[in-house]
């Protein structure tokens, strides 16, 4: 990794914990809180691309393992990696990281907007949402002593608001590929 490199990780680390600043809206029947976090996976993916998202990744977990409070809620330390939100935070390295192989695959600089907004669109879906569940619904299920489907049920009430998010991040990362374009230049 170069230092320029480097200091995307830790600027889309710290954007990771700017959304953590958000207050989580937390609901009786499900055990995990509504963030504003799980934009970041998708932000970091379609931006920096695969590596370099996943990285971004992978250094708030870090933070978090030392103790900072930088989850939402104000949540931070190694418990939080036994708890009902684990799945979703395990997630949301492979999700940046899909997130960035898809939009690494799919978006070229050459293709028309409408594509490239698409492209961003289906990484940001995929990767945000669909990996991110897949690692937090199966251990929420465990955590909570549910069946799987019963958790993935309730885990719906999440598909608005990540598809929302998913936007966004489709509307942010179109808008740095045309302003200043980190995605082709893979690391």
């Amino acid at each position: 990794m170069t230092t320029r490199d480097i200091v995307l990780v830790a600027l889309f680390a710290a954007i990771m914990v700017v959304l953590g600043l958000l207050p989580p809206i937390t609901l009786g029947f499900i055990p995990v809180s509504i963030t504003a976090q799980s934009l970041g996976p998708m932000l970091a993916g379609c931006i920096l691309g695969a590596r370099r998202g996943a990285a971004a990744m992978l250094l708030v977990l870090l933070l978090v393992a030392i103790g900072l409070p930088v989850l939402s809620g104000g949540r931070g330390g190694l418990a939080v990696f036994v708890g009902p939100s684990a799945g979703y935070i395990f997630g949301w390295v492979v999700g940046a990281f899909v997130c960035g192989l898809i939009a690494q695959r799919l978006v070229k600089e050459d293709q028309s907007e409408l594509s490239q907004f698409l492209s961003f669109l289906l990484a940001s879906v995929v990767g945000g949402i669909g990996i991110v569940y897949l690692f937090g619904m199966p251990w929420l299920a465990y955590m909570s002593g549910k069946a799987f489907f019963e958790t993935a049920a309730a885990s719906l009430v999440f598909l608005p608001g990540d598809l929302i998010k998913a936007f966004v991040a489709m509307l942010a990362a179109r808008a740095v590929l045309a302003g200043y374009p980190l995605l082709p230049q893979r690391a």
